[in-house]
């Protein structure tokens, strides 16, 4: 008795391109933050010592590995000498240009 099997779902098209998912925004925030740090030539160990975090934590940070209080955030902020508000700008101008396709990280004016 010969019996036949019906797919569960259809196998998609492979010529269609999947599109990108929108980063998180622990993503964003830590490719800005790393970003920042390199453009000002520190070292994770500087940063993270003068934010009173360890390089771990802050290299977690910056993967996109951690979702850190606000606190950490305006800790490693006061480390790098930016404010809450250029931070902010600067992930959400990245996540403009993310969505558009351009990358890069932009500090807007205070």
């Amino acid at each position: 008795m010969a019996s036949s099997v019906t797919p569960l779902r259809r196998v998609s098209d492979r010529s269609e391109p999947e599109p990108a998912r929108e980063p998180l925004w622990r993503e964003a925030l830590g490719e800005c933050l790393r970003e920042i740090r390199h453009e000002r030539g520190e070292k994770l160990a500087e940063t993270a010592q003068r934010a009173g975090v360890s390089p771990q934590y802050l290299s977690e940070m910056e993967r996109g590995l951690k979702e850190p209080s606000s606190e950490m955030i305006a800790a490693v902020a006061g480390a790098l000498e930016i404010t809450l508000i250029e931070l902010t700008s600067a992930v959400t101008e990245n996540l403009r240009a993310a969505q558009s396709g351009s990358l890069g990280v932009t500090l807007l004016a205070a």
